[in-house]
């Protein structure tokens, strides 16, 4: 007993030596101070004495790569198992802020539960001890939108990120702290300068409306410096759809320009308020399609946007450029058969002369996205689908399952350089005859019949008498309701009596957008509050043109309008569909969507409006509209 006594102490000893030679670099680490500092007016950051503009980016892609661009910074979202990335951040120059990642109520946390809070503010106690002395280390990153999406004005949040922040600076005097919002929106801004004197610099994640992020910023009151913790390309939540409700991905290329004026107007202009960015996403991610926010693919070749930042980083044009490609074109349209033949190409060219080659794959557009950047499984691809495929052109033969699908094209010019595009095509479905007795309930208020196998809503009767008004003082009602609000439906507004300087009558409708970031848009639906669900809508037969008067509060609104926003996707489908984009000015001037060719016979969607936000609330006014 005596002898397993000695060898255990002999082993425990061992242990111990064993584990304190593993920590003894990391433990005699020397932290690189940071500073935040207001000199005349401007802020800031000071790395080891020395001003430092962070040029980063957040992912997982390669440093390397990232150093040679220009870069000198990696953001994290959580600070969990750092110690290699850390390690490697130090050995090529380069920093990183440490994210501590914090519970959102959206996956259940409660910041009025006193336990969940206090069990966050010991982990986040640990990763700071555990962290704080490495000399990579830029600052603390306290929590990623933890706020949520809708006004930022939970005190609880707020006061949990402070007293974090406080217990950082006690615990770690050489790196300031930040916390890292979604847009900033609501009372974000004002929350975090009332609530939290402990936060240094105020975080912000920003994709369509990062231009307009100064502005904006100053507007709410900030006056704290920030950085731009996030930014790429618009948001699949910024962007329009098509007829058939699916997302219209820019190019790569538009996106590398894209960056550049995020960039440009979010960052660069601001000296003494920004301190640098994190550019979205670093590497390679499956959210929402394949491609939307990677600057990388898969096997880390360049696009446009890698391109882009590293030009702005170091002021210098690359050896090599990326490949421009423009939009892919389908023949005869987007919408096809199970089993049909589908002819698409798309121009691509190398400002190099590198031959390109050229990869074509079609994928299942993506069912379960996820929220806020959650995980989404890889979508599946149709290799078999391929029939034939050159650099500017393919065969598809399309599945006969039926869905929505899209179609990438993925450049490369065999000098680690690429460039991306891809479109979305509906194969359509076989359809189902609605329940007659629905219909039967929905024919009295809207001449609604049984949908044919075709899934084409048939003929509901005779046309409407012409012109219909959609909206117009002192119209009949018409059956269609403003009812389909999308987007950022909180910022929406919309007043039907104003007499605010009508067109015609004693009242026009008045539409606000009251967010400077997003989107909105608002789509009159016959029944009201359904998308293609239920039966109803009116024959428009007969009718040449969909006319409406418009004007902006102050001219310069760009605003579309559109009708038939129902795909054939939906058992309850809009015959046909249309749109403008306009640019309004300050007086009443008429617009019109053709209908010649069109067919009317079931329309459920008559009129709707959408825009995206550039940066200040929209107001504009609308009268007269109808069918002709």
């Amino acid at each position: 007993m005596i002898f397993n006594r000695v060898e255990r102490l002999r082993r425990v000893a061992l242990a111990a030596i064993v584990c304190c030679l593993a920590w003894t670099s990391f433990a005699h680490a020397t932290a690189v101070k940071t500073q935040v500092i207001k000199q005349g007016g401007k802020w800031q950051l000071l790395r080891d004495g020395h001003p430092y503009l962070i040029k980063g980016v957040g992912g997982d892609g390669p440093m390397t790569m990232l150093a040679e661009l220009g870069g000198n910074s990696v953001r994290t979202w959580g600070a969990d198992n750092l110690d290699a990335q850390l390690d490697e951040a130090q050995k090529l120059g380069l920093s990183v802020t440490v994210g501590i990642w914090l519970g959102q109520e959206r996956t259940g946390f409660s910041y009025n539960n006193a336990d969940e809070v206090a069990e966050q503010l010991e982990r986040c106690r640990q990763a700071i001890l555990k962290y704080k002395d490495h000399p990579a280390v830029l600052m603390w990153g306290i929590g990623n939108e933890m706020e949520g999406y809708k006004n930022g004005d939970n005190a609880a949040i707020w006061s949990a990120v402070n007293n974090i922040a406080a217990m950082a600076h006690k615990l770690d005097p050489n790196h300031p702290t930040m916390t890292v919002i979604a847009e900033i929106g609501g009372d974000r801004v004002k929350n975090i300068h009332r609530l939290c004197p402990e936060i240094d610099v105020v975080g912000i994640n920003s994709y369509a409306g990062m231009a307009s992020i100064p502005k904006r910023y100053k507007a709410a009151g900030g006056t704290k410096p920030y950085v731009i913790t996030e930014f790429g390309p618009p948001g699949t939540w910024e962007v329009g759809k098509n007829s058939f409700d699916a997302l219209v991905e820019p190019t790569s290329t538009a996106k590398g320009e894209f960056y550049r004026q995020s960039y440009e107007g979010g960052v660069a202009s601001q000296p003494g308020l920004c301190l640098g960015s994190y550019a979205f996403l670093w590497g390679w991610k499956q959210e929402a399609t394949a491609t939307w926010f990677g600057m990388l693919l898969p096997d880390n070749t360049r696009l446009a946007p890698v391109e882009v930042m590293g030009e702005l980083w170091t002021g210098k044009q690359p050896a090599n450029h990326c490949p421009t490609i423009e939009p892919i074109e389908v023949q005869g349209g987007d919408v096809v058969s199970p089993g049909q033949t589908v002819n698409a190409s798309v121009k691509v060219s190398d400002p190099d002369g590198d031959p390109i080659k050229m990869s074509w794959q079609l994928h299942h557009e993506q069912e379960k996205r996820g929220v806020g950047g959650d995980h989404e499984d890889p979508t599946r691809q149709y290799p078999e689908a391929i029939v034939s495929a050159a650099s500017d052109h393919v065969q598809l033969h399309m599945p006969a399952e039926p869905g929505v699908y899209r179609l990438y094209a993925i450049a490369r010019d065999g000098k680690g350089n690429g460039a991306t595009a891809n479109t979305p095509l509906l194969v359509r479905g076989p359809g189902k005859a609605a329940d007659a007795a629905a219909v039967a309930g929905a024919a009295s208020d809207s001449g609604a019949a049984a949908a044919p196998a075709d899934d084409k809503p048939a003929d509901k009767g005779a046309a409407v008498k012409l012109p219909f008004v959609i909206y117009g003082d002192g119209a009949p009602p018409s059956g269609y309701v403003p009812s389909g609000w999308m987007g950022n439906t909180k910022a929406i507004a919309m007043d039907e009596k104003s007499t605010t300087s009508p067109h015609t009558g004693n009242t026009c409708l008045k539409c606000e957008y009251k967010a400077g970031d997003q989107f909105g848009g608002v789509v009159w639906q016959d029944p009201a509050n359904d998308w293609g669900d239920k039966p109803g809508g009116k024959n428009l037969t007969g009718a040449k043109t969909l006319t409406f008067w418009a004007r902006g509060e102050n001219g310069g609104e760009k605003v579309e309008f559109k009708f038939g926003v129902l795909g054939s996707d939906k058992k309850f489908h809009d015959t046909a569909s249309g749109d403008t984009t306009v640019t309004l000015g300050k007086e009443w001037k008429q617009y019109s969507i053709d209908l010649k060719g069109k067919d009317l016979s079931q329309i459920k969607t008559a009129f709707c409006w959408v825009l995206a936000a550039e940066g200040s609330p929209v107001t504009f006014y609308l009268d007269d509209i109808q069918y002709e």
